[in-house]
């Protein structure tokens, strides 16, 4: 067959004036270059004709994936294989009589052909994964951890295909041999495969995502999860520093991962406030009368009355802490329908703390913060009302307020009645 398609050939190219023997080096040579010109055509049809129109119709495309795969350039790198599929046809045709040399350039195009593809697939698998991220699927799966996984894959089935096709072996051949080489793979994929295996356990477990706010003291990360890769974590921290935790650690050791509390829509407050137990008292009629001026006070001391043992007294850190629990009940940025308790621990050399445990309305920090502060400013300021007040440790001014005046110190003598002294 080949050699009668080059005896055509070699007909219609002596009418136009070329003389050429169908078999000889020089014809060989010439239908090489015919070949070449021919891939070239092919690849510059497919590339510069069929796939503008593709590409300008998938960037037309309502769907958000098209201009994905254009930016990816998927087809593009799949048009390599054009003139490498075309040249496999045609070489054997040219080369029926130098068997080394098709055999050689069939190894070389069996090569191109096997780099071409695994870059399609790459640019595929890399379109893929921006797909996801944008339809927010990598929310929920580590899906960046499959596609590097997938990729490693085809990169290792590619690289025992390439050395098969170099040494004219079966790549079963080489297949049998991973069993010796596992040993070392495992060495030296270990952060993968750990990595791997962590990423399948935080899919599983649904344990982050991208978008979580985690905070893990040991690798200084505080903050939301950007990445989530095969072997690491990319966390970018709120002083807007990366820090790059390996996946497995994550399984291994403890961190915090604050999604619940911003999915439940509430954000705890959990404070003290220290009173000097010296300013805790019984409170008399007087005090009391004058505690009934301050607002939820009057129903306060009721309710505490109602319930007091008779022979306990009215003291003001119980109408203080009435007070705590009515002032945050009415407040609009306090979630009733969670865990609300204003109460005492234990004393301490500091004082008697007095804890604030609710919930705000609002998980955005700066909206948190704000609540919080505004609660404890009232706070302090409200203290001296109920004749109380907040420990503080002794400060320079408090020291210098409690040394006594210096007596004046007398004043020297001066030279002459130095000399008089010592004379007498």
């Amino acid at each position: 067959m080949s050699k009668e398609i080059r005896a055509d050939i070699a007909h219609v190219l002596s009418q136009v004036g070329i003389n050429i023997e169908p078999q000889d080096n020089i014809s060989t040579a010439f239908f090489m270059v015919l070949c070449c010109a021919g891939a070239f055509l092919c690849y510059v049809i497919v590339r510069w004709g069929l796939l503008k129109i593709v590409n300008a119709m998938l960037r037309r495309s309502q769907a958000t994936s098209g201009p994905i795969i254009v930016k990816h350039a998927v087809f593009e790198k799949l048009s390599l294989t054009i003139p490498a599929i075309v040249l496999n046809l045609l070489i054997p045709l040219v080369l029926d009589k130098h068997a080394i040399l098709s055999g050689l350039f069939d190894r070389i195009l069996s090569l191109w052909l096997l780099f071409a593809l695994i870059r399609s697939i790459y640019a595929l698998l890399d379109a893929g994964n921006d797909i996801a991220d944008v339809k927010l699927m990598s929310r929920d799966l580590p899906i960046k951890s499959f596609v590097q996984l997938f990729k490693l894959i085809i990169f290792l089935i590619g690289f025992i295909i390439a050395i098969s096709v170099l040494a004219e072996r079966s790549p079963i051949y080489f297949l049998s041999g991973l069993g010796v080489a596992t040993g070392f793979m495992l060495l030296i994929f270990r952060d993968t495969i750990l990595g791997f295996v962590a990423g399948i356990q935080l899919s599983a477990n649904r344990m982050v995502k991208v978008g979580d706010w985690i905070q893990m003291d040991k690798y200084g990360a505080n903050g939301n999860i950007d990445e989530v890769s095969l072997t690491t974590v990319k966390v970018k921290n709120w002083d807007n520093t990366v820090t790059n935790i390996p996946a497995y650690a994550l399984v291994q050791d403890s961190f915090i991962n604050w999604r619940q509390m911003q999915e439940s829509g509430g954000r705890r407050i959990k404070r003290a406030i220290l009173i000097d137990i010296d300013s805790i008292k019984f409170i008399n009629s007087d005090e009391e009368q004058q505690l009934q001026t301050i607002d939820f006070v009057p129903a306060v001391i009721a309710n505490i009355k109602q319930n007091l043992n008779p022979h306990s007294g009215l003291t003001n850190i119980a109408v203080f802490r009435g007070y705590l629990e009515a002032y945050l009940k009415q407040h609009p940025k306090i979630r009733q329908d969670m865990t609300f308790l204003v109460r005492e621990l234990d004393p301490s050399p500091e004082g008697l703390p007095v804890e604030i445990y609710v919930f705000v309305n609002d998980t955005r920090w700066a909206f948190y913060e704000a609540v919080q502060s505004d609660i404890f400013d009232h706070i302090f300021a409200i203290l001296p009302q109920f004749n109380l007040a907040a420990y503080q440790s002794p400060a320079s001014f408090d020291l210098r307020s409690l040394k006594t005046p210096e007596e004046p110190t007398p004043e020297s003598p001066s030279l002459s009645e130095r000399n008089n002294i010592e004379a007498e």
